[in-house]
């Protein structure tokens, strides 16, 4: 009993101390510190510290030992059990963002779901901040706002689209308004590379959402834009953005013209941009049934990753380093659609780093590629226990990309009386509205 008191007052000390005697500057330079360097347990050690509380004080208070405590405070930049930092950043009410906790918070609703990704996207900018100025410009005052596109972009890879489109279009529309009230020459052709960069993202997650229109949309006012930015290489990553819908959707005539138009922006001095570029025209090739064609521009493509050099930070405005496990991954998608086995299974080794990089929505659309070079292998049960799992991918971020692609996958399985496998993917499938 004396025993379950001391507890109580324990946890009202931690709750007395947390709530206003003695208040934490977060903005101190050990705080940012810690928190930028993915210090976490720093950040709780100097908050529990300011709350005057022992680590078995606030171990009791948050229903932790005492050397789980230790443990998390000097874990340094390592792997974090989100629960427990969770209960520490609540009885030090300790802003979440501060402790990488702002993407597993669950919003309840439109206003907070808004509120919530805007402090997403500022937590996931910090390791951004510390690197080049994405346009190459020191002087650009618009750095912050492209700052914020690449925060969305990156959370892209773990967040469902749909609940990333409405704060980029808010975004979008700031940039826009600064644009609309903007004088200064300089400053205006900033704001539309930015502005491109972010109707750009729309583009994207509407994509992934299935909503094909919108994205068209969004990827013309994307080049619009970049044309008035006055940035030849920002116009050819926006062409090319939207020469890569147009592939993937099979229109393979339109995304060579695009290609092409693409390429007159940009010369072999960048060869990150020549490789994107002959990734994207190998899939439009794929696209009206020319493997060899495709084979070319695959080729020229490991030729120009050849002349990368050493892997560093994507240029501007790249946002994900572009390598030859990329280019693997675009033969492998050209043998998914030309039905060909063997590229998809040579391929396959050299496309590893994609399928482990953590983007699980880039990964199940690989995986529906595996799916078709099994399938075109004869392989059935192969290919739709791995379409399955990817199916589910599709499930849990509701991407109307990945969801359409196993319908196209699975519309191009014809045989009248399918095995098991192949009427369970159908019972998956045919229940699914977005």
């Amino acid at each position: 009993m004396r025993q379950m008191h001391r507890q109580g007052l324990f946890l009202d000390s931690a709750r007395y101390q947390c709530n206003g005697k003695s208040p934490m500057n977060w903005s101190t330079k050990a705080i940012q510190a810690a928190a930028r360097g993915g210090d976490y347990g720093r950040v709780v050690r100097l908050a529990r510290i300011n709350a005057r509380l022992t680590q078995r004080q606030f171990g009791v208070a948050c229903g932790l030992s005492q050397s789980a405590v230790s443990r998390m405070e000097g874990r340094g930049a390592g792997a974090y059990d989100m629960t427990v930092l969770a209960k520490a950043a609540r009885h030090l009410q300790i802003p979440l963002h501060l402790v990488g906790l702002a993407d597993h918070v669950q919003p309840s609703g439109p206003m907070e779901r808004r509120a919530f990704l805007a402090a997403t996207a500022a937590a996931a900018t910090t390791p951004v901040v510390a690197s080049a100025n994405p346009g190459g410009h020191s002087d650009d005052a618009t750095t912050p706002l492209r700052l914020a596109t690449t925060a969305y972009r990156r959370l892209d890879a773990s967040t469902p689209a749909r609940q990333l489109i409405e704060p980029v279009r808010a975004h979008l529309q700031l940039v826009q308004n600064l644009a609309q009230s903007c004088e200064d020459d300089v400053y205006r052709r900033q704001l539309a590379a930015a502005g491109s960069e972010a109707a750009s993202l729309a583009g994207w997650l509407s994509w992934d959402m299935g909503d094909l229109g919108s994205a068209r949309t969004w990827y013309g006012t994307s080049v619009t834009a970049a044309r008035r930015s006055a940035d030849p290489l920002l116009s050819a990553y926006q062409i090319g953005s939207l020469a890569q819908l147009e592939a993937h959707m099979g229109n393979g005539p339109s995304a060579l013209n695009l290609i092409a138009s693409a390429r007159r922006q940009v010369d072999d001095e960048l060869p990150v941009a020549q490789a994107w570029l002959a990734t994207i025209e190998a899939l439009a090739h794929a696209a009206v049934g020319s493997a060899p064609a495709a084979d070319r521009a695959l080729r020229m493509a490991h030729q120009a990753a050849d002349r990368m050099g050493d892997e560093g930070p994507p240029p501007w405005p790249w946002v994900f380093p572009f390598s030859h496990a990329k280019v693997a991954a675009a033969r492998l998608s050209c043998g998914a659609r030309l039905g060909l086995p063997e590229w998809v299974a040579s391929a396959q080794e050299g496309a590893g780093d994609v399928l482990t990089s953590g983007h699980e929505k880039q990964r199940a659309l690989i995986l529906l590629d595996i799916a078709q070079g099994h399938m075109a292998a004869g392989r059935i049960d192969g290919a739709f226990t791995i379409a399955r799992s990817a199916l589910d991918t599709g499930l849990h971020y509701r991407s109307g990309r990945i969801i359409d692609r196993a319908r196209a996958l699975r519309r191009a399985y014809t045989p009248t009386t399918p095995p098991r496998v192949v009427r369970e993917f159908d019972d998956r499938l045919h229940g699914i509205y977005l």
